[in-house]
C-alpha cells in the first residue's frame, strides 16, 4: 500500500503554464536492490566519473541501488526468470535523486564543459535536452524505472550490441543493424523485464519503468548512500 508521504509542493512553470508537483525526501518504501536479488551485480555510472558528464553526479554518495518496493519485486520476478536462462543482472542505475537530474542539466547547459564526448558521438551536447536524450524530469527520480543488462552467471559480459548511455540510434530497442546474437540478448532481457511488469523506452534497450508504478507524480530527493 502507498504510504502518505511527506512533500513538498513546487511550482514549476514551463513557458505559459504552471503546475505543482510533489517532491519527497522520504524513504520509507524504498528499498535496496541487492536485499532481495542477491547475486545481482552492480556497476553504478553516476557515483564514478564513467559516464556523460566525465564527472562523479550529486546525489551519488555510496555505489548503491534502490528502488520502490514494488517495483523491486517485480524486478525478483525478472532476476529469476533470466536466472533458470543462465543469467544475472547488473544494475547501472536506479531510483536517481532530483538533484542527479538538475546536476545532468547544468552540465548541459555548460558550455566549457564537453564532459566524455564518446557517449554522444553523433550529436551536439547542446542537443542532448533538445532531443530527449535526457529529461529535466526523470522516470527515475519516481523510484520505479532501472537501467540494467544481463551477464553471465560467472560475470561475464553479454554482448548487447551497445553500451549504456550511448546516445544514438544504436541504443534503440529494435536497432536492425545487429547480430542475431546481439538482438537475441536484447530480446533475452526484454521478454523477462515485460513479463515481470515493466514497460521498456524506445530509445533506450537497458531502461525499464513499471507499468504500474506506486509514485506517478512524487519526484524523490534522498541521496543514494
Amino acid at each position: 500500500m502507498k504510504k502518505l508521504l511527506i512533500t513538498v509542493i513546487v511550482l514549476v512553470c514551463i513557458s505559459d503554464f504552471a503546475f505543482a508537483q510533489a517532491v519527497s525526501y522520504d524513504k520509507e518504501d524504498f528499498a535496496e536492490i541487492s536485499t532481495v536479488i542477491d547475486d545481482a551485480a552492480f556497476d553504478i555510472r553516476y557515483y564514478s566519473p564513467n559516464n556523460f558528464t566525465g564527472n562523479k553526479i550529486n546525489g551519488y554518495k555510496a555505489p548503491r541501488a534502490y528502488l520502490t518496493k514494488e517495483a523491486l519485486a517485480a524486478l525478483k520476478i525478472a532476476a529469476d526468470d533470466l536466472r533458470n536462462q543462465g543469467y544475472r543482472l547488473l544494475i547501472w542505475d536506479s531510483y536517481r535523486p532530483q538533484k542527479a537530474v538538475d546536476n545532468f542539466v547544468k552540465w548541459i547547459n555548460d558550455a566549457d564543459d564537453a564532459g566524455d564526448k564518446s557517449f554522444y558521438p553523433e550529436i551536439e551536447k547542446s542537443d542532448l535536452l533538445e532531443g530527449n536524450y535526457v529529461m529535466a524530469k526523470s522516470g527515475h527520480t519516481r523510484g520505479s524505472t532501472v537501467d540494467l543488462t544481463l551477464i553471465k552467471k560467472d560475470g561475464s559480459s553479454v554482448d548487447m550490441g551497445g553500451t549504456f548511455d550511448l546516445f544514438s540510434e544504436i541504443s534503440h530497442p529494435d536497432y536492425e543493424n545487429l547480430t542475431e546474437e546481439q538482438k537475441n540478448n536484447r530480446k533475452i532481457l526484454h521478454d523477462a523485464m515485460i513479463n515481470a511488469g515493466f514497460v521498456g523506452l524506445d530509445s533506450e534497450w537497458w531502461h525499464f519503468t513499471l507499468k504500474d508504478e506506486p509514485y506517478k507524480d512524487t519526484y524523490f530527493d534522498f541521496d543514494v548512500e
